[in-house]
């Protein structure tokens, strides 16, 4: 199991348009794709995550840490970078980085806000998973992380999965794999920047974004990528992300 964290931003910013999240997933310019932005830290790492206000991002907490500043990178019609400020940082208070890095569930869940609105992107609706939570529930991943390990300039471009619910999903963890190789053999599935990164699941108002990605493994639980993906549902952190974005002043809509 790894964590999906740094690759050089200088490879990042460079990229060309290709392939993200492992396995030839699809790019996606419309839907889903529009909520999703890269997180960049002043140590040179780079995250995935999701536009939930005009100026509201959600992703990971072992995405940020304290004492280093973060910018949200935007792309104008040209595909030139544009940072974005963030102006301040809230890390779910129950988030373990230590649990993390032992492989155990915790609250990864973290909030940014801008300083000002991210023009090119569009919030997605904030929800939790639909019960009953069981194996073979589909959910899309959505980020902008690497195609080929170790590779950023195999990154930066929107790109979404498809997978299905393995094992025994709950209110701490959802465990994803692609529904035609389970695991077993290479296939879909988040790779090195893809932490943070939005997971959606089909409700009847939409897409709804159930929760954000944490990890993943390569195939049969080994070392790398396209193997197993570890989503953290919203079930039990959503009403701390929607009282922090009340106290923020940015009340989210419907709540």
């Amino acid at each position: 199991m790894k964590l999906l964290l740094p690759i050089s931003v200088a490879a990042l910013l460079a990229a060309s348009p290709a392939v993200a999240i492992v396995g030839n997933a699809p790019g996606v310019t419309d839907g889903i794709g529009r909520s999703v932005v890269t997180i960049v830290g002043s140590r040179g790492n780079f995250c995935s995550g999701a536009l939930i206000a005009p100026k509201l991002v959600l992703t990971a907490g072992h995405c940020v840490q304290p004492g280093l500043d973060y910018r949200i990178v935007e792309y104008d019609r040209d595909r030139k970078p544009v940072l974005k400020t963030v102006r301040r940082v809230a890390v779910h208070p129950s988030f373990s980085m230590q649990s993390i890095l032992i492989h155990r569930a915790t609250a990864d869940v973290a909030l940014l806000e801008l300083e000002a609105p991210a023009k090119e992107r569009a919030p997605a609706a904030l929800g939790v998973p639909q019960p009953p939570l069981a194996a073979g529930n589909a959910f899309t991943i959505a980020g902008i992380g690497v195609a080929l390990p170790g590779d950023g300039k195999s990154g930066g471009v929107v790109r979404a999965a498809s997978l299905v619910a393995t094992g025994k999903p709950g209110t701490l963890q959802i465990r994803l794999v692609d529904p035609a190789t389970q695991g077993a053999k290479p296939g879909l599935g988040g790779c090195t920047g893809d932490s943070g990164g939005p997971a959606f699941e089909t409700q009847a108002q939409g897409e709804v974004l159930i929760g954000v990605i944490s990890w993943s493994t390569g195939p049969n639980l080994g070392d790398g990528c396209g193997g197993m993906t570890g989503v953290t549902p919203l079930t039990l952190y959503r009403d701390w992300v929607v009282q922090t974005a009340r106290q923020w002043g940015m009340p989210l809509g419907g709540n």
